[in-house]
């Protein structure tokens, strides 16, 4: 049986993007959304999640490019001076691994991001991590840890396969990502800890270009499992959106989630739609 999660990551990033989350979960095919608990917009979108029982939330664990939700005092050797986390996912990743002082603030962050979310009476649906961090052995370490206090129990692997994107577009070249033993390192970590995971992740190759008429290329091409699609929506585009992500059609991508031609495509196919929580409370029974 193929079954299939749409996600919109970033939420509570901007109000344009809160109000796609909105809008593609009551009138389109989203059904989760993964929240940035120390963003600008973030206390709109739990506003907005909590009008919108249905719609399945989980935490997006920001640890590089952007703020953190500790003190700045709390965890000086994880940002700037500008106050940021750092931007340069290599040099991150570096620190994170040898550096005891920052590995200690981090778990800090960690934890305070979900106690956050645990804060706002939200089910916790899934986990995921902004730019995927959780790849690094350290991060992965820690929210398993913490996560476990918090009832995590469902993580997303950005493990995306290939020869369907070339099967749905094959004018375009696709490559395999260096971090591929990576992905499979953590994915054995996480099934090996109890939790619910998705069997792929499509949105990487094609990142800010999930737009309609590649959604409707990929659907036929979805292979047995659990697919995840992940999208960065928007009502529209702005400078705060611009800034954070440039280059993304993220106008484009809300199109997509409120497409009928998408919806009924996913119908015609016999792809049925689902949560991360829907697959955990099917493997407890």
């Amino acid at each position: 049986m193929k079954q299939l999660i749409l996600t919109a990551d970033d939420f509570g990033l901007d109000p344009a993007v809160n109000q796609a989350v909105e809008t593609a979960h009551k009138a389109g095919v989203l059904s989760s959304a993964s929240l940035m608990v120390a963003a600008p917009a973030a206390a709109d979108a739990i506003d907005r999640a909590r009008r919108l029982p249905d719609l399945r939330v989980g935490l997006h664990l920001v640890l590089v490019d952007g703020r953190p939700l500790s003190p700045p005092a709390a965890v000086p050797a994880l940002i700037g001076q500008d106050g940021h986390f750092v931007r340069n996912l290599v040099r991150a990743g570096f620190r994170f691994g040898f550096r005891p002082e920052v590995r200690r603030q981090l778990a800090t962050e960690i934890r305070a991001q979900f106690e956050a979310f645990r804060a706002t009476g939200l089910a916790l649906d899934h986990v995921d991590t902004h730019k995927h961090m959780h790849l690094h052995p350290t991060i992965a370490t820690m929210m398993l840890a913490i996560g476990r206090d918090y009832g995590m129990r469902a993580v997303r692997v950005p493990i995306e396969p290939k020869a369907a994107l070339r099967r749905a577009y094959p004018e375009e070249r696709v490559g395999t990502p260096f971090y591929r033993p990576w992905i499979e390192l953590l994915r054995r970590r996480l099934v090996a800890a109890g939790m619910i995971v998705n069997d792929y992740l499509f949105g990487l190759a094609w990142s800010g270009r999930m737009v309609e008429t590649r959604v409707l290329r990929l659907l036929p091409h979805l292979p047995e499992g659990v697919s995840e699609l992940y999208f960065h929506p928007a009502i529209s585009q702005n400078a705060t959106l611009r800034a954070a992500m440039p280059g993304y059609r993220v106008a484009e991508e809300f199109s997509a989630l409120i497409s009928e031609d998408v919806r009924a495509r996913i119908a015609a196919l016999g792809v049925v739609r689902t949560s991360y929580g829907a697959l955990a409370a099917r493997h407890q029974r």
